[in-house]
């Protein structure tokens, strides 16, 4: 089934020092708020923060949630990542839900030493960061991090929308806000950016479109803009880069 317009919504809120419980009730509510049959995407870990005295908790609380989440997608597509464990290792995991299951798991691959990702999580395989489709909709997906490679961005070329759920930090905000624009322009597609709202996060989410036009409110905690395959097409035939 072909979509020709649909509703994008960008979740934000501060979360680092807010319990697992607290947070998923947080987000829960924020998600009832988007419109019917939305892509939702949250921020980077938005339920767990970076819980790395208490891995094995989050990864618990996660399995605990998912059926929760995939209720939640039973009328819309939802995006994030979750502390997971694989064998012995913990990892970074986005999930994508759709009609009620979990249609795409992958685990970040690029982790940011400067964090010290790399001491607790595994990475991830780069060959799975590719394009899914969701009712005739090209969706992709760079976590955090992976936005700042852009070979990347070469994997996703022709996507028509791509989700970054992120945890930026405010001394990058200015990054942050430019390459997700330059990505949506870059390939005239339209960007979803979810991003932590804490004291030393960047903010910055929000809907970008394949001309540029970015809707960003650090104010807000729910931020939408509607997709129009129209404007994806319009793009892509008069400034023509080869994506049509």
């Amino acid at each position: 089934m072909m979509i020709s317009s649909k509703n994008l919504c960008a979740i934000q809120f501060a979360y680092a020092f807010h319990s697992f419980e607290e947070n998923f009730e947080t987000l829960q509510q924020l998600i009832l708020q988007t419109p019917k049959d939305a892509i939702v995407l949250a921020p980077e870990l938005c339920i767990s923060g970076y819980s790395y005295q208490n891995m094995d908790q989050a990864a618990l609380f996660s399995q605990i949630i998912i059926p929760k989440l995939k209720a939640l997608s039973m009328d819309k597509t939802i995006g994030l990542t979750l502390i997971e464990k694989n064998g012995e290792n913990f990892v970074n995991n986005f999930k994508l839900f759709h009609r009620g299951e979990n249609i795409q798991t992958r685990t970040k691959s690029k982790l940011f030493t400067m964090g010290d990702e790399n001491i607790y999580f595994k990475e991830g395989n780069l060959e799975e960061i590719n394009i899914l489709e969701i009712d005739g909709i090209k969706i992709a997906t760079l976590i955090c991090f992976e936005l700042r490679f852009t070979k990347l961005w070469e994997q996703i070329k022709g996507a028509d929308v791509i989700l970054i759920p992120s945890f930026w930090g405010k001394l990058r905000k200015e990054h942050f806000e430019t390459l997700t624009k330059a990505l949506a322009i870059m390939n005239q597609s339209y960007v979803i950016c979810a991003n932590s709202v804490d004291d030393t996060m960047a903010g910055g989410s929000g809907i970008i479109t394949p001309f540029g036009e970015a809707y960003r409110d650090d104010s807000r905690s729910l931020i939408s803009a509607k997709l129009e395959m129209s404007e994806i097409k319009k793009m892509r035939k008069y400034l023509d880069i080869g994506l049509h």
